[in-house]
C-alpha cells in the first residue's frame, strides 16, 4: 500500500485538516538570474471533528468559483514578495 492510498479514507468534499512543512529555496541559473522555489510537504491528513469546522477561518469557496489562469507571461512568474 502507498501513502497515496491513505487518501482513500476521505471523500471529496469532506473537512479535514492538513499538516504540512513549507520550505523555499533561491537558485541562481547560469544567466545569473535568481529564482526562488516553494514545496509543501504534507505529513498528516486528519478528519475535522463535528463542531471543530471552520474555527476563526473563513469557509473556502467551492473550486468552480476560482478562473483558470490563462495567458500568463514568463514576467508573471516571477513576482515574489521575498
Amino acid at each position: 500500500m502507498s501513502r497515496a492510498d491513505l487518501l482513500n479514507n476521505f471523500q471529496v468534499g469532506q473537512q479535514v485538516n492538513i499538516s504540512i512543512n513549507l520550505r523555499g529555496r533561491e537558485w541562481v541559473n547560469p544567466q545569473g538570474e535568481t529564482k526562488y522555489f516553494n514545496s509543501i510537504q504534507g505529513w498528516r491528513v486528519e478528519m475535522v471533528q463535528s463542531g471543530e469546522a471552520g474555527g476563526d477561518m473563513p469557509p473556502v469557496p467551492p473550486m468552480e468559483a476560482f478562473e483558470p489562469a490563462e495567458n500568463l507571461k514568463e514576467e508573471d512568474y516571477d513576482d515574489l514578495p521575498f
